[in-house]
């Protein structure tokens, strides 16, 4: 039985790629920052761990709970919206120390067992909005830009040892909790002065023509760690995907 390890399961895409990898009967370990065992279904492949993938020690601990891992899912991360001028360095440091640098330093926790075994999967998940240029997303595509860079790279480097690394990128989702997930508030980061133009994107949000459901997400990791083509990029969801080939 094959053994994945999923970042950010505590809810949307993470909590969904693990149920889906259950299903499909493989050894799951599900992190989290606070551990919630109810959120998922009870199995004897399932084990749950803590994890904050911006605590070098809580990383460390966890790969050697783990033990061996075939998959590794970058799920974890914070969202940000809003106008840059008005996002605080302080919470943008915040938001690349989640979602860049706790990618890195999880796939360099890894990749050491792999290369030994000369086998493994490493699975980045950025967004769609590393695909076409989005108004009020400016630190968090960069965020994403960067892994998207990082994989590509990886991937290069990583195939000599038979270990792949992928992208999983998943459009909007408005069931998810990307704007909660932060502890700076939307409405905080949108001055007076943009008012104006944030009011019909924000519109636009609420009503979008396409959308990514968190199935999507899952089936595209599942179909990035099973991949044996060589394909680098999985786009996640409707609006994704027209993303992708506009691109």
């Amino acid at each position: 039985m094959k053994t994945i390890l999923i970042t950010g399961t505590s809810s949307g895409y993470g909590l969904e790629t693990a149920r889906h990898f259950l299903a499909q009967n493989w050894s799951v370990i599900a992190t989290m920052r606070t551990p919630r065992a109810d959120i998922l279904p009870s199995s004897p492949n399932l084990r749950i761990l803590p994890l904050d993938v911006t605590d070098e020690a809580s990383i460390a601990a966890a790969i050697a709970a783990a033990g061996p891992i075939d998959a590794l899912v970058n799920n974890a991360g914070i969202g940000v919206v809003g106008a840059f001028e008005a996002t605080p360095m302080a919470h943008i440091r915040k938001v690349l120390d989640a979602n860049t640098f706790g990618v890195m330093a999880m796939a360099q926790a890894v990749i050491p067992q792999m290369r030994a075994r000369r086998s493994g999967v490493i699975v980045n998940v950025t967004s769609s909005a590393t695909l076409a240029p989005m108004p009020l997303a400016a630190a968090y595509t960069a965020s994403k830009q960067a892994i998207e860079g990082f994989t590509g790279s990886l991937a290069h480097e990583l195939a000599h040892f038979g270990i792949s690394a992928k992208l999983v990128e998943p459009g909007y989702a408005p069931t998810t909790r990307f704007a909660q997930n932060t502890s700076v508030k939307v409405e905080d980061l949108i001055p007076e002065a943009y008012a104006d133009f944030a009011a019909p994107i924000f519109a636009q949000f609420a009503q979008p023509a396409l959308t990514t459901k968190e199935t999507d997400v899952a089936e595209a990791v599942w179909a990035a760690v099973n991949d044996a083509t060589g394909t680098l990029r999985f786009p996640a969801g409707q609006d994704a995907v027209a993303l992708f080939r506009a691109a």
